[in-house]
């Protein structure tokens, strides 16, 4: 489910420039301002700034960006305008006078051409459909990519510039330009049945893909994904509004049900023959990832098994589609598919990540699979490869090594030499966009409280070139608010589990009064929420919120329980076959914990999340409902029978091969236990978790004869956004915590 470090026993704090200092006369702190709601959602107060529409252009040393609709180049050292690739005004049709709205842009090869997207509309998480135009820098020519009625999807330059691939209508089409003809590879597509050069519901997003088809190095292939979707079952969502409600199907494959089945491909540009490539006569699995080698002709593609505990590379003949299986990475639990699988030029050796040694590390292979060397080593994890340089064989990734509570860049060489860090000494987290070449890498800085800091940064070690935003009007913004310090812990369950958790106490914090505890939980397999870094998107908002909710005289508690990520693969995968089990009695005996600190009122203990923490939420106001006063759950799971196969079976298996773990834990088995006060919140147009579920959920309280109250959205996703969405359902929340607990 996508929204989607331990081991301190000190007390750990994040300095924060928004602190107020204690000597600081109590005069000037009531001049504080306090936080609202329309801060947060309405007039984007704390809102931070980043460095927008940013892209590295072939050049290391320039990044291009859209100003007022013009395409600039920019000297990434001194993020000064160099010149102007594209003008606004040269973006019209021949025999028109409106400009053309851009919304995004990519180059080819040699970026003298330039692919302009506009009128973009978003249709799931990661797929989106738009209107396509080539622009020739050269000639200042402005051209349609297909004159064919109907949005693109997904729309690639070949490497070589003189074609772009692109999806319609759920067919694969590819443009010749130095003519502009246009040519179907792909014929049968049909929705809800096939799909070829995109990729279902599901891989979309389990998978976190949704562009099904890769340009070959050499330009002369096109690799495809073909999805046989007409066996997988249909969810039927209605959307409210007109006079009779429309229907919304598509498809869905529920846990246990039947998943598309997948097939890769490959056409041959010159001749148009297309190969079907050989995955197996298994056709109940996943084909994760594909990815063209450095040897001309050979596909890597990645097989998995529908229980998700084998993975294999094969390397595919593009020509005649046969394959072999070259390396198996397998789990007792389950194998996590990554990106991290990179091939070197000469065609000789590949890098990939594994869990084999119990943390993910990264390991060199020959091209027949054998293991050349392993590169990292210790009890820490890679969470992301952000580059490498081929002429002098470095590896650029991110890990935990220095805390899992943090993220620092590191670089090591192909011989698992010279490992070095290139982040800055000091707490907190680090994000890296890196150049293709390395020579630069932008850095994305944030500590807990403080605001984020973009700066360019040396790829050889990592020195300041350049700060491009300090986001230092925020900064002077923040010191007119009361802020509180995010402190973080580590303490023992009384299972004897050491746990991380992050706490935020009032600003005027009095250790001799009682407090009463919101805890905030999100807690499914791989995720924190226990960082030290400002966050992002609604995780940044959530803060704020909870912000708020400390003036109110709240503390608030978030803690990372088994299962969640950056502490190993043992502790990652305890909850395996068990989803909720283990998760549950940590939130409870993180809660009993709290109750014993002497500042906090032990029958004042909330608990709140959304998705997986909104089934968290479910299952501990229920399993345990001693324990906890009042409770919000936004758009959760509560039978995982309901959710889908990727997702479930990962962490679950099947069903029909583990109905106890599927039912021991869902919180519609435990709704009789509920005792305390309960807000339960559901988007009616959720395509990722189903409304259905908070439906179960209320069939089941109300049968076990509960109070509880609801609060829906009509037609919101498991966002619940747009327009006012966010500003009304927090400040229904907020008034829920300040009457009931």
């Amino acid at each position: 489910m996508t929204l989607r470090s331990f081991g301190l026993a000190l007390l750990l704090s994040v300095a924060s420039p928004v602190v107020l200092p204690a000597t600081l006369p109590a005069a000037f702190a009531q001049q504080k301002s306090t936080i609202t709601l329309e801060d947060i959602w309405q007039k984007g107060t704390f809102q931070t700034r980043s460095v927008p529409g940013f892209n590295w252009m072939k050049d290391g040393r320039y990044y291009s960006a859209l100003d007022k609709g013009d395409l600039v180049q920019h000297d990434v050292t001194t993020g000064q305008a160099v010149q102007t690739l594209v003008a606004a005004t040269d973006l019209k049709l021949p025999g028109q006078n409106q400009l053309l709205p851009v919304d995004g842009y990519r180059f080819n090869a040699d970026e003298t051409k330039v692919l302009f997207s506009t009128d973009t509309e978003p249709i799931y998480r990661r797929s989106s459909k738009s209107y396509f135009f080539v622009y020739d820098r050269g000639t200042k020519q402005l051209t349609p990519l297909s004159k064919t009625a109907g949005k693109q999807l997904y729309a690639t330059f070949s490497p070589d510039g003189k074609h772009i691939a692109f999806v319609r209508d759920n067919n694969v089409f590819v443009t010749d330009l130095g003519t502009m003809r246009e040519t179907a590879v792909t014929t049968d597509g049909a929705t809800n049945r096939i799909i070829n050069g995109g990729t279902d519901w599901v891989y979309e997003e389990e998978f976190s893909f949704a562009q099904g088809f890769q340009w070959s190095p050499d330009s002369r292939q096109l690799a495809y994904y073909t999805f046989d979707e007409s066996q997988v079952p249909e969810y039927n969502m209605q959307e409210w509004g007109p006079l009779y409600p429309q229907d919304y199907r598509y498809k869905y494959p529920k846990a246990g049900e039947k998943n598309s089945v997948v097939g890769i491909s490959t056409y041959e540009v010159g001749t148009a023959k297309t190969t079907r490539m050989d995955v197996g006569a298994e056709t109940n699995q996943y084909i994760p990832r594909i990815l063209w080698t450095q040897t001309p002709n050979l596909l890597s593609i990645q097989r998995l098994n529908r229980l998700q505990n084998k993975l294999e590379i094969l390397h595919a003949d593009a020509t005649t589609g046969k394959t072999r299986v070259v390396l198996t990475d397998t789990d007792p639990a389950y194998v996590d598919v990554t990106d991290d699988l990179r091939y070197l030029e000469g065609g000789k050796e590949f890098l990939f990540t594994s869990e084999k040694d119990g943390y993910r590390h990264l390991y060199l292979y020959a091209m027949n699979g054998k293991l050349v060397r392993q590169l990292t080593k210790g009890n820490w994890e890679i969470t992301n490869i952000d580059g490498f340089d081929e002429k002098k064989g470095l590896v650029y990734f991110t890990s935990t090594e220095a805390s899992p509570l943090q993220r620092h860049l590191y670089r090591v060489d192909v011989k698992g030499k010279g490992k070095v860090r290139l982040s800055e000494a000091g707490p907190g987290t680090n994000a890296v966009n890196m150049s293709s070449d390395t020579r630069y890498f932008l850095n994305y800085h944030s500590q807990a409280g403080e605001p984020q800091v973009v700066s360019l940064r040396s790829g050889q070690d990592g020195k300041l070139v350049k700060v491009l935003e300090d986001n230092a009007a925020l900064r002077q913004k923040l010191t007119n608010f009361t802020f509180s310090k995010l402190e973080f812990i580590n303490f023992k369950t009384a299972s004897g589990v050491a746990l991380n958790a992050s706490v935020l106490k009032p600003a005027n914090f009095d250790p001799s009064k009682k407090y009463p505890v919101l805890m905030y939980v999100y807690g499914g397999p791989g995720s924190q929420t226990v960082k030290d870094d400002q966050g992002g998107g609604i995780a940044f908002t959530n803060y704020l919120w909870h912000q708020l909710l400390a003036q109110h005289g709240y503390i608030v508690v978030s803690v990372d329980n088994r299962g969640t990520g950056a502490r190993g693969a043992a502790f990652k995968k305890s909850t395996y076959a068990n989803l909720g089990k283990l998760e549950t009695i940590d939130q409870g005996e993180s809660a009993a914990y709290l109750a014993t600190l002497p500042y906090v009122d032990k029958s004042r203990i909330g608990i709140w999340g959304w998705s997986f923490g909104g089934y968290m939420t479910a299952l501990a106001m229920t399993k345990n409902a001693d324990i906890f006063k009042m409770g919000i759950s936004v758009a959760p799971v509560t039978n995982w029978r309901y959710y889908d196969t990727v997702y479930t079976e990962r962490f679950l298996k099947t069903p029909q091969e583990n109905p106890q773990g599927y039912d021991d834990n869902s919180p519609v088995q435990h709704a009789d236990k509920l005792k305390g006060k309960l807000l339960l919140v559901h988007g009616t147009g959720d395509d990722n978790v189903h409304f259905q579920n908070s439906v179960a959920f209320v069939e089941a309280m109300v049968k076990a004869n509960k109070d509880f109250q609801t609060l829906y959205y009509p037609n919101r996703n498991h966002g619940i956004s747009g327009g006012n969405t966010r500003l009304h359902l927090y400040r229904q929340m907020t008034d829920y915590v300040l009457k009931n607990l």
